[in-house]
């Protein structure tokens, strides 16, 4: 059985993983698994993510923050806002975010502006408006 010593925990090595003061200690690059950048397409701070709700085929592969980060992903979700709910660094939600992008767990939602939305919308709302007129 390990022993700790007062004021903290530590870890098999003797090295300190307990703050009180500030909590666990887990450095990004332990949480990434030592990489910085996403696989796939760069995530900007106000991306948004949604799950997809595809099952996991693996689930006991995610790790806590993945299944954290996809569990708040089931409503639409910005990057940067993920990384304040989950308060980790803006850099680590890209690599944790980048593994379920690329394992279809989640998707970018993409907005399309109005200019780009085609003119027959445009018709169906002056319909519209002309038909309240007509109330």
């Amino acid at each position: 059985m390990e022993q700790h010593a007062p004021g903290g925990q530590y870890g098999p090595g003797r090295e300190r993983w307990f703050d009180e003061a500030a909590g666990p200690i887990v450095r990004p690059y332990a949480v990434t698994r030592g990489r910085t950048r996403p696989r796939g397409e760069p995530l900007d701070i106000v991306t948004i993510l949604v799950a997809t709700g595809t099952p996991p085929a693996e689930p006991g592969r995610l790790t806590r923050e993945q299944r954290r980060l996809l569990a708040l992903c089931r409503r639409p979700h910005a990057v940067a806002d993920l990384a304040s709910e989950l308060d980790l660094p803006f850099g680590v939600i890209r690599v944790l975010a980048g593994d379920l992008l690329d394992s279809g767990l989640v998707a970018v939602q993409r907005w399309t502006s109005p200019a780009a939305a085609p003119h027959t919308d445009q018709n169906l709302l002056r319909r519209v408006l002309d038909e309240l007129r007509a109330l």
